[in-house]
């Protein structure tokens, strides 16, 4: 397997693909086809709203939110993705090192992507910042 191929493609599929929800989603704005809270300029707009759940229903109704978002998730996936097929790469190689070195890696992204911006938020509360 050629493993510097499958990487090169994973992160051009990656990048190219996010940027086309974002575009979208950003067209979407630019012809108004945007809830009124978005063009509210009053109104803080709270990302934490969204729930994963709702995006492709929230494609199907042409919600710019969710195309942006959903690119947003498509980009942080794809260093994700690089470091998953790395794992790969390092198995198949037989090179134990490597392979303990990326699962780290691997579960420090995981950590900083779903644990620590809850953590955050608890102890900002705790605290009384919010």
């Amino acid at each position: 397997m050629d493993f510097e191929n499958i990487i090169g493609l994973a992160l051009r599929v990656g990048v190219i693909t996010s940027a086309l929800f974002i575009v979208i989603g950003l067209a979407l704005f630019f012809i108004g086809r945007h809830p009124s809270y978005i063009a509210n300029e009053l109104l803080r707009y709270n990302s934490s709203t969204i729930n994963v759940y709702k995006i492709p229903n929230g494609i199907k109704a042409l919600d710019l939110t969710y195309f942006i978002y959903f690119g947003l998730i498509i980009l942080i996936a794809t260093p994700v993705m690089r470091v998953v097929i790395g794992i790969i790469q390092f198995i198949d190689q037989k090179n134990r090192i490597y392979v303990a070195i990326t699962v780290v890696v691997l579960f420090n992204l995981m950590m900083a992507i779903f644990v620590l911006p809850r953590l955050i938020v608890d102890i900002v509360t705790i605290l009384g910042f919010a």
